[in-house]
Formats: structure tokens, C-alpha cells, sequence
């Protein structure tokens, strides 16, 4: 009996370390990004199975240039664009996304999104990347329109996103906006846009980090000379507990990717970026605990 337990204990051990070896631990999938949103894209995160994001994305006026500086309170007398969103997990790879924002020159828009996680990167390097896919359906409630689906954009993007090391992460997107009415309205601007999107993450501490974030639309029409800008972020983000606040720098007005990447006419040459937040607030319905009065 005593031969008999010392090999089950001779075999256990040697099964733990053949499993330490093998990396079982190390699939576990990695975490890139610790947010859904950095400054201006979207990451390949998804909020997990019954768990809920509050988002609030915040863009001021333009800091300097002729619609800043003291006499606006270097914009924060102003405001470019709010939104409000919610993000819910139907399962661990699969978002429901509804949200609302109200920039005023392009008009408010509701969006509705689906975003799935296809892959995942994992520790064993069996997956080096991850890989997400959003499809969205935006809709102008306010502004005059000559028919319904005038009122109608549509995005949708491929994320791929890597963590390089514990401190540098970096994600490329390539997407496409289809916009029923083109946007702006001329017949020059077109109604698709395909774009390539790039984010970096630089950590400076375990739970702060900078952020560069950079859009390029491929359109002929949207360039310099006719008055538009490339939408271009940089920020600092801070993971506090439950909560994720990113505080950035930006020549982009609007939040959503459909009205960023169809209209951003600001350049930080004439002082027209502005300051703004994106704040996150995750909440799990996973465990409820039941109230016990004292």
C-alpha cells in the first residue's frame, strides 16, 4: 500500500509538471486591449456573456484657432459630440451594441452594431493574433430627408490585434462606411468609404497606458485640398477597478466611425483638435447575490 501511494503521488507530480510543460494554462486567451474603445476605434474586445458596458465618449470644442482659445474657454464652452452607449454580451464572443450620438453639424445618429470575436490571441502562441468583425446600422432620426433610407449608413470592419509584449499592443483595421446619401451630400464624395485604421498602446504602469489613434479613409475626394484631415488621437488611459477612463486629444468632432471617417474637416495645423474622454463602466449579471436585512 505504501509502494502503491507513493507512485499515485510519484504520478501526480509528474503529471503536474508534463502539464506545466505542455502550457495548458497558456491557451487561455489574451487580453490586448483592457477596453471594447480606445480614442477613435474600436479594439478587439467583447464584453463578456451577461455583462454590460456603459460607455460615455465626450468631444469639446476646438482648443485654439478662431472657435477656441480663452474667449471659449479653450473649447470646453462647446461641444462637438456626445455619445452614449451600451454594450451587452449575448455570449463571451458575441456584443449587442446600441448607442446615440448627437454631433450637430453632420446630424445625431443611432447606431446599432453586432461585434463577434473570430479569434483569440493566446499565451501558447498557438494564436497570434485576434481577430474581431463588426457589422453596424446607423440611422439619423432628426434631420430633413426626401425618403427613409436617405436616413441610413452602414459600417462594417475586420479588427486584427496583437499584444507584442506586456506593455505594447497594436491593432490595424480595415473597414468599409456605405452611406445611402453620401456624405457630405455631392456627387463627388461618394457613398463608399474604404478605410485602414491603426492603434497603438504603450504601458507606463500596470494600469496606465498612452494611446495613438489613426484613421485613413482611401477616397480621392477626401483630402487637403478640399478640406478634409486624416482622424488622428493620442491619449492616456487609466484602469481604475470597474472602470475605464481615457482621456485623449483629437481633430476628429464626431465619435462614431460612420461620421468620422465620411466628414472630419478639422486640422490640428489651424488648432482645431479638441479635448475628450471616454469613460467605461462594466457591470456582471453573472452572480446575484441575494439581499439578507440585518
Amino acid at each position: 500500500m505504501a509502494q502503491k501511494a507513493d507512485s499515485i503521488k510519484r504520478a501526480t507530480a509528474a503529471d503536474s509538471l508534463f502539464t506545466a510543460m505542455n502550457g495548458d494554462k497558456k491557451e487561455e486567451p489574451v487580453t490586448v486591449f483592457e477596453s471594447s474603445r480606445l480614442i477613435l476605434s474600436q479594439t478587439t474586445e467583447t464584453v463578456k456573456k451577461k455583462n454590460f458596458n456603459f460607455l460615455v465618449i465626450h468631444r469639446f470644442g476646438d482648443f485654439a484657432g478662431k472657435a477656441g482659445g480663452g474667449k471659449y474657454f479653450y473649447g470646453l464652452d462647446d461641444v462637438a459630440d456626445v455619445y452614449i452607449g451600451f454594450e451587452y454580451g449575448l455570449t463571451n464572443n458575441l456584443n449587442i451594441d446600441l448607442g446615440r450620438s448627437t454631433i450637430p453639424v453632420i446630424g445625431g445618429l443611432v447606431d446599432l452594431e453586432l461585434k463577434y470575436a473570430v479569434l483569440h490571441q493566446t499565451n501558447d502562441g498557438s494564436s497570434p493574433l485576434a481577430i474581431t468583425v463588426i457589422g453596424e446600422t446607423g440611422l439619423r432620426p432628426y434631420n430633413s430627408f426626401d425618403n427613409f433610407s436617405d436616413r441610413l449608413s452602414y459600417f462594417t470592419q475586420a479588427i486584427f490585434s496583437r499584444r507584442f509584449s506586456h506593455t505594447f499592443s497594436l491593432q490595424v483595421a480595415p473597414s468599409l462606411v456605405h452611406n445611402n446619401l453620401p456624405i457630405p451630400n455631392t456627387p463627388a464624395s461618394g457613398q463608399d468609404i474604404f478605410s485602414v485604421s491603426a492603434t497603438a498602446r504603450l504601458k507606463v504602469t500596470k494600469l496606465m497606458g498612452i494611446v495613438v489613434d489613426y484613421a485613413h479613409p482611401f477616397s480621392s475626394y477626401r483630402n487637403g485640398a478640399n478640406g478634409f484631415s486624416d482622424p488622428l488621437g493620442f491619449g492616456i488611459q487609466v484602469v481604475t477597478g470597474g472602470h475605464v477612463f481615457t482621456l485623449n486629444i483629437t481633430n476628429s468632432r464626431a465619435v462614431s466611425e460612420i461620421n468620422y471617417l465620411s466628414n472630419t474637416t478639422s486640422d490640428y495645423a489651424r488648432g482645431q483638435y479638441r479635448l475628450g474622454f471616454t469613460i467605461s463602466r462594466m457591470f456582471d449579471f453573472n452572480h446575484k447575490e441575494s439581499y439578507k436585512p440585518k
